[in-house]
């Protein structure tokens, strides 16, 4: 779904403690509402989806993970089940490590211990900034917020623009919004020239 990003964890380290390399297919489910956390989850390759299903069959997407990032960490570290789904959106690969080995591997490397606090504040910044926006704004206020924290973690200068790998839905989903709402918004983005349209990718 995107370019490959630098990985969480190196994949030395995490051979090294014992980490094996799992392949999914598209749509397939690693992770469902209410499991145990029993793994450190990390993209190789492909992308996945966290999300979960309001009672109306509604689905809000609550992140994006593509290679190179973690995910699900909150429910390992503080013991709990897992509050939502994760499902492929592409053939992908994924690192699983075991509990015992990934708390071993923090207590082992304070400097990997560091970088995964840093994980989960950016998180949490994340979560922060969804709940804000969809009590509060406008769609396209929600939209320009999504592409605006994509672009923050992926430009490669202050300058260079961005090619958002989301589809319509997944915006939609992203924002709580109708996706016919989102393409509405698109389009009327691109005419007033905050976004641009390639091959029906928003470029930003």
């Amino acid at each position: 779904m995107g370019k490959r990003k630098r990985r969480v964890f190196p994949e030395k380290i995490l051979m090294q403690y014992h980490a094996k390399l799992v392949s999914v297919r598209k749509d397939q489910m690693l992770v469902c509402e209410g499991d145990a956390a029993t793994d450190y989850l990390q993209v190789e390759r492909g992308a996945v989806k966290m999300f979960i299903v309001n009672p109306q069959g509604q689905e809000f997407i609550q992140g994006i993970f593509c290679a190179g990032e973690s995910f699900g960490e909150p429910a390992l570290i503080g013991k709990f089940p897992y509050p939502g789904n994760v499902a492929a959106l592409e053939p992908s690969q994924v690192w699983k490590l075991p509990a015992d080995y990934f708390f071993q591997m923090l207590k082992e490397n304070f400097d990997l211990h560091l970088k995964m606090d840093g994980v989960l504040c950016e998180r949490l910044r994340y979560k922060s900034m969804v709940l804000s926006e969809i009590s509060s704004y406008e769609p396209e206020h929600r939209i320009l917020s999504l592409l605006k924290h994509y672009k923050s973690k992926n430009a490669t200068g202050r300058d260079a623009g961005v090619i958002i790998p989301y589809t319509r839905q997944q915006l939609a989903d992203m924002t709580g919004l109708r996706v016919e709402t989102v393409i509405r918004t698109v389009k009327k983005m691109e005419k007033e020239k905050k976004l641009s349209l390639l091959d029906h990718k928003i470029r930003f």
